[in-house]
Formats: structure tokens, sequence, C-alpha cells
């Protein structure tokens, strides 16, 4: 029940930090009126920065919040950050203008990394040394379900209702989060001593950094890929519009399947993981590259990609928590950090090649690149690592 509890908070906030791709148009029609009427379409660039400034929370807030809160119960620090993900949500809700929208959709960034680095920890030390990785993938399940169910209902609630019906679902879904992690999370003990300055000491551990750019450029590759599932499926394939949703749930579907996968080889071997799995992320792209003139292919391919891309990220939570040594909080957190980090690069490249003319595929081929830097990287840190004779993550 304590997984459950913390895994629905992990539902809502991948409801909240994915369904405003949908409802832009929605957002800027009625945010941005005179804006929308003179040009739909800068209008509606215009309300994407409510997507970049919920990322740049979310890169700011991880590491700020883990280091303040580290050396306190780690259940009531659960407790607190449902609480402030469902009052800025709350308030996205009830904000009248764009500019106030924009502010809460930054502050409701803020307690996204700390969140998921906090149920981190608290869920491998429920499950045990040998069952870290399942518990982090069943913590996680709630973000890979919300790209199946959540994101594609929110949608088409925010399109049938208004965009702020969508928001209201998710402080509805942080309300029972709140309710559950009070009832069902146990008391585990902070850091009882840590201070803010001795938690920011991960910073001068190079592994740490190395890990980051492992998450932030191996797996921009599935951002590049995820950012333009829609131009693939319209352009790339030339199927009709409403094949996009199925391309979606397929992918979605493969994340799902690729998280729980993910834990239990993140159990056998966090660095094997580390290594196939990008190795795969990069094969899988190629494929998506391929095969993105057939329509029923490309789905297929996308379902493949997904559960190559998800297998990434517990592996990549447990290698920040064996190399963050005493900073286990931070070092946890530090995890969205990166992948957010890659969220931002692997949009923004995968929109340059596109820009720069390489067609609507460019950004799988791009995807191939990126995944394969990732696994150089990876390569190198457990190379350094072996040199210097700190213990390998098991």
């Amino acid at each position: 029940m304590a997984l459950l509890s913390m895994a629905i908070g992990a539902f809502g906030i991948g409801m909240t930090e994915f369904v405003s791709m949908g409802l832009l148009p929605d957002i800027a029609s009625d945010l941005l009126p005179a804006a929308y009427q003179a040009s739909p379409e800068e209008a509606i660039g215009q309300a994407g920065i409510l997507i970049s400034l919920y990322a740049l929370g979310v890169v700011l807030g991880a590491p700020t919040i883990a280091a303040v809160v580290s050396r306190f119960p780690r259940n009531r620090v659960m407790i607190a950050l449902a609480a402030a993900l469902l009052v800025f949500n709350a308030l996205t809700v009830l904000a009248p203008t764009f500019e106030l929208v924009a502010l809460c959709r930054f502050l409701a960034g803020l307690p996204h990394g700390a969140y998921f680095g906090m149920a981190a920890v608290v869920a491998s030390e429920l499950l045990g040394p040998t069952k870290r990785g399942w518990g982090v993938a069943m913590v996680m399940s709630g973000l890979t379900v919300a790209n199946v169910v959540g994101v594609p209902a929110g949608t088409f609630l925010g399109q049938v209702f208004g965009w702020r019906a969508a928001y209201v679902v998710v402080a509805v879904v942080f309300a029972v989060a709140l309710v559950m992690c009070w009832r069902f999370v146990p008391p585990h003990p902070g850091d009882v001593g840590r201070t803010f300055r001795q938690e920011l000491g991960v910073f001068r551990i190079p592994q740490v950094w190395l890990t980051i750019a492992i998450g932030a450029i191996g797996f921009g590759a599935f951002f590049a890929v995820y950012s333009y599932v829609s131009t693939l499926v319209t352009e790339a394939a030339g199927a009709p519009e409403w094949v996009v949703p199925i391309a979606l749930v397929a992918l979605g579907s493969g994340m799902f399947v690729g998280n729980f996968l993910g834990g239990r080889l993140a159990d056998i071997s966090v660095r094997r993981t580390l290594l196939v799995s990008l190795g795969s992320l990069a094969a899988t792209s190629a494929l998506v590259a391929v095969l993105a003139p057939f329509t029923v292919a490309l789905v297929a391919a996308l379902f493949v990609f997904g559960v190559a891309g998800q297998v990434v990220t517990p592996a990549i939570q447990l290698r920040l928590l064996d190399v963050a040594a005493e900073h286990q909080a931070i070092g946890a957190a530090l995890n969205h950090s990166a992948l957010n980090i890659g969220n931002s690069l692997g949009a923004a490249l995968g929109g340059a090649v596109i820009a720069a003319g390489f067609g609507y595929v460019a950004p799988a081929w791009l995807g191939i690149g990126l995944a394969l830097a990732g696994l150089v990287i990876a390569a190198v840190a457990f190379a350094a690592e072996r040199r210097v004779r700190i213990p390998a993550a098991a």
C-alpha cells in the first residue's frame, strides 16, 4: 500500500507533466485570445513556454528541495511534497491569466524531482537491497500508466470541457495521493544532522556528474522521438490524425512493460542494464527510422522503442543512489533533473534537425547518436570507477 500510495502521486506527476502538450491550442485560445486570432501558430508557440517552465522547475527544484528536506523524516517529506503538488496544480486551475498560469506551472515542477527521489529512497528501504530496482519500478509505474491512460484521458477531458478540467483531475489525483501517503507510508527517519551545505557535496563526486550526463544525453534519445510522434505518424507515415493516439498508447504501453523489466534487470546488474539498454535504445531508434513510412510497422516499432527507453530509467536511478554515497536524498532526486534536461535536449535537437530540412524522420536518426553517446559516457564512467577502485553497483 505504501508503494501504491507513492505510485498514485507518480501518476499525477505524469499527467501534469505531459497533458499540457496535447492542450496547447486550447490553452493558447483561452489565455492568449488576441494572439491566437492573429496567428494560432505563434500563440501556440508562446503557450509552449508552459512546458519549458515546468521542466525548469523540475531541474532546479529536484536538488534544492532534496538537500533541504534530507534531515526530516521521509514519510513526512512525502506528505509535504504531495501537498505541494496538490496546491500548485489547484492554483493552475484557478489562475486567471497566462502569466499566473506560467508561474503556477513553474511552481508545480519544483516538487517533481524531490518527490520521485524521496519515493525511490523509501521504496528501496522498504524492499531491501535485493529488490531496490523493483521498488523503484513500482513507484515509476504510476508515471508510465499516466502515459497510457491519464494523459489521453486528460487531453480528451480538456478538449471537451476546457483545458482546466484536465488539471482538476490532476489535483484530485494528488489529493488521493496525499491521503494515502499519510495513511500508508510507514515512518522513515531522515539523515539527522545533515545540512544543506553537506548535501550539496554530492556535486563534488565525479561519478554523479557522469551519471547525470548518461541520463541527460543518452535518455535524450527517447525524447527526441517522443516529442515528434505526431509528425512521424502524420507526415512520415502519411497516416490520418486519429492514428496519433494509437501510436501514443503503443509507446506508453511499451514504457509500462519496460519500466518493470528495467527494475528486474537493474536488481541483477545496474552496470549491464545501463549498457544493454542504451545500446537497445539506439537500435530501436534505428528501427523507428527505418519503419517510419509504414503505419502499422511504425506503431509496432514505437512499442518496442518505449520498452527500450523505459528500461534505462530504473538503472539510472539506482546508479545515482550508489554513487551518491551518503547523499541519498539529493542523489535520487538528481535523476529527474537529468531526465528533464534530456527532455529539453532531445526535443530541441529533434526540432532543430527538422527545421534544418532533414525531414520528419530525422529525430529518430538523431536518437541513435544520442543513445550511443550515452553508452560511451557509461563505459567511461565504469572504466574510471574500476581505475580508482570504487565499489561498483551490485
